[in-house]
């Protein structure tokens, strides 16, 4: 039996019904199931679920949106988004709020309960992960070390992406041979990344290392990172759910 807990946020009566049948087969305890997001936050806030679904377009609107990227910054709980929606914009703003997956209505129970398990899975996965990271404050000096031992042998670059390279001597970020525009803090940012390539940069480093000042919250690292994604030309900069951004090899 799966028996993890599990909320339902969805506003269609027959969706919601079929849905929590379909949990309940397969082992789920659904915990609550709740037609608006102002009811499922008190409900996510009482019972502490595994796990939420949560209906991408709550009363025809982007509630359902904005209640998942409620649920990404004040709890540590993965969610999925249930949608009958291909319009890219509405996509666009919810991959924004970094969901463990999408179910397309109709549901398959298959598909539903794989993609339950997988998000599951990918949650518990980064949480250790997380557990294992080494909270430690980084400086400029620990950074350059790190980049000069990335460099390649001839020139003062560290090569990343792919066609990208980074100018170790006038900090500057190129693309095919083109210099990209950055601000202080986005170029701060990608040099962080780039030096620790392959692993993760937390958003407590990224707040120590890139602004150095109090006030930074994770919410800031997450707007300097979708203004540098618009910037860059390849979506290089992957998510660490929960955790904070790598690049990869």
């Amino acid at each position: 039996m799966v028996e993890n807990s599990i909320i339902i946020v969805e506003d269609d009566e027959i969706t919601a019904l079929n849905l929590n049948l379909s949990l309940q087969k397969h082992g789920y305890d659904v915990v609550a199931v709740c037609d608006n997001a102002i009811d499922a936050k008190v409900k996510i806030e009482e019972l502490e679920p595994d796990i939420i679904i949560i209906d991408i377009s709550l009363d025809e609107s982007n509630d359902g949106i904005e209640l998942g990227n409620t649920v990404r910054q004040e709890y540590n709980i993965p969610f999925i988004y249930l949608t009958s929606y291909s319009d890219d914009d509405m996509i666009s703003q919810a991959k924004q709020t970094e969901p463990y997956g999408y179910i397309v209505k109709p549901f398959d129970p298959s598909s539903l309960h794989a993609t339950l398990q997988m998000a599951i899975f990918k949650y518990e996965v980064e949480n250790k992960r997380k557990v294992n990271i080494e909270e430690s404050n980084v400086n400029d000096f620990d950074i350059e070390k790190l980049l000069h031992a990335k460099k390649d042998i001839d020139k003062p670059i560290v090569y990343f992406g792919d066609e990208y390279y980074l100018d170790i001597g006038i900090s500057e970020t190129f693309f095919k041979d083109k210099k990209i525009k950055l601000t202080k803090k986005e170029n701060a940012f990608l040099r962080l990344l780039v030096a620790q390539l392959a692993s993760v940069v937390t958003f407590e480093q990224a707040m120590d290392y890139v602004w150095q000042e109090s006030g930074a919250t994770a919410n800031s690292v997450r707007t300097l990172v979708w203004r540098l994604r618009n910037k860059l030309p390849t979506d290089i900069i992957k998510n660490a759910s929960g955790i904070g951004y790598c690049i990869e090899e």
